[in-house]
Parts: structure tokens; sequence; C-alpha cells
């Protein structure tokens, strides 16, 4: 793969942490701390950044899964976290080449509509299902969720920057 110039070579992602991070974020998410509407999604984060990051160990198939999750913990419709998930990584997917290329804030201000449509789709759901609108706070969420995007980069790439064993015979 061609990089950005500038950008440092990364120590592969280690699977475990890979699924560790998204267990993790599905936890956050489950936190009894009052699920208001203008809060961040940090599982809709973390899937879409490896879904960029890692497209072939977190696609569309992961993605549905913890949409499922988190329908059965919020008690939501079935199917509505689950198919803004899958929408959210197969649009990630889709655009994971062009958007390595951008530095990290700009990288923020792309992820930005996938996050609003996510958002979006759920509402939508939820309206169409007879419920209720949550109020103009859900705005919020989706530029909570593109400002959270360096923190996830920088959280999340840590493990792989870490400076590999030196070896005077290995030239990297």
């Amino acid at each position: 793969m061609i990089m950005r110039p500038g950008q440092p070579l990364l120590l592969p992602a280690n699977p475990l942490f890979i699924w560790g991070s998204l267990l993790a974020a599905l936890m956050l998410n489950m936190l009894p701390i009052g699920r208001t509407p203008w809060m961040p999604d940090f599982l809709a984060l973390v899937v879409v950044f490896w879904a960029v990051h890692q497209p072939l160990r977190v696609g569309v198939g992961a993605a549905f899964m913890f949409g499922l999750a988190m329908d059965v913990h919020q008690s939501a419709l079935l199917g509505q976290h689950a198919l803004a998930y899958t929408a959210l990584s197969f649009f990630a997917i889709t655009i994971h080449r062009r958007l390595l290329w951008f530095t990290v804030p700009s990288q923020a201000v792309q992820v930005f509509p996938l996050f609003a449509a996510a958002h979006a789709i759920e509402l939508t759901i939820r309206l169409i299902a007879g419920g209720m609108f949550p109020g103009w706070a859900i705005v919020l969420a989706p530029f909570l969720e593109a400002m959270l995007w360096p923190v996830a980069s920088v959280m999340l790439l840590a493990p792989q920057r870490r400076a590999p064993d030196p070896d005077e015979n290995r030239p990297l």
C-alpha cells in the first residue's frame, strides 16, 4: 500500500486488541449513565475506526452483531442499531482507502456524514415504528463522534506505533 508522506510505519494490529476495544466500546455504551440523545455512540465510533483501518477483520457482519447487541440492551426495535451499524460499516469500508490519505482532523470531517447518516437511520426507524422524537439534541451526537475521531485514532493506533526491537541488521 502506498503511504502518505510522513506517515509512520505501523506494526500489525493485534486481533485481541481489536476485538477487546470493540467489546470495551460496547460496555461503555451499556453503562447506566442515562442514555441522552446527544451522547455519542462509542461503539459506532470504534466500529467505523476498525472498519477503516482493518476492513478484513471488522466488517459488516461484526457491525450487524454489535448492532443486535445494542438493540437488545436498549430494548429498541430489533434491527434498529443493527441496520445503522451495518450501513455505517459498509460506507466506512467503501471510503477507507481514500480516507487514509487524509490527516486525522480531515478524516474527522470525512466521517461526520457517516455518523450523521447512522443517527438518521436510527431516528427514522424509531419514528416509523411509532416512537417519540427524542428532541433536537440528537443533532449533537454526530458532531461529538466526529470530534472524538482524533482521540480514537491516537488511542487505538497506540499499540501499533510502539517501536520494534532495535536490530542493527534490520533496516526498518
